[in-house]
């Protein structure tokens, strides 16, 4: 339970900095999300591994760093968290008055697709690897793949690279119905084909 309760907390977090950071219009919003992101992995990943992502439960579970029994609770806790946020965003807010972005469906699914792959790849290799074991740089690392990812391609698909900010996203009111499918599909591969390529380049045991 300690775990599930740690993925809930660095989620909720995220999906919380994520809203109100956008709200606020500032140009730092992104360094916001990836510090907010870095802050909770350093603070829960002893504990939970600090996912705060089902794509990168899939992908860190397809590694086989992930207990099968925790796939299913992790998942719940962090769209738990992201619903949550961002109702409490919603709260305190209200909807942004431009209503929800329009984004297109091509662009969108390869820019999460992609950043998404890049997100897990910097996890696995950074946090689950023999090579990298006992670091202190890895949710500096992580936290600035989201960063890079949101000042890249923010504008082209809203910049979630994870569902549960893709749920929180279309609960706050910044993006469509429809663009949900899309993070789940996108990020789910992209987490998906991270795994694939690790163990592609990587010993068994490494």
């Amino acid at each position: 339970m300690k775990k599930y309760i740690v993925e809930f907390i660095g989620t909720f977090f995220l999906v919380f900095t994520v809203g109100m950071a956008v709200h606020s219009g500032s140009p730092l919003a992104p360094l916001a999300i990836g510090a907010s992101l870095m802050v909770m992995i350093f603070a829960g990943g002893h504990v939970s591994g600090g996912h705060f992502n089902p794509a990168v439960t899939l992908a860190v579970w397809l590694r086989g760093k992930c207990d099968t029994k925790d796939v299913v609770p992790y998942l719940v806790a962090q769209l738990a968290a992201g619903l949550v946020a961002a109702l409490i965003v919603v709260a305190l807010k209200g909807k942004p008055m431009l209503g929800a972005a329009s984004h297109d469906l091509g662009a969108s699914l390869v820019v999460e697709f992609l950043f998404t792959f890049a997100l897990a790849w910097v996890v696995l290799n950074a946090a689950t690897a023999k090579g990298t074991a006992g670091n202190s740089f890895y949710g500096l690392a992580i936290g600035f793949t989201v960063l890079a990812g949101a000042v890249a391609v923010g504008g082209v698909s809203g910049g979630a690279f994870n569902p549960a900010v893709g749920l929180g996203l279309v609960v706050m009111g910044f993006e469509k119905l429809g663009q949900l499918g899309i993070y789940a599909v996108a990020d789910l591969a992209g987490g998906a084909v991270a795994a694939l390529a690790f163990k592609a380049t990587h010993e068994a045991g490494e």
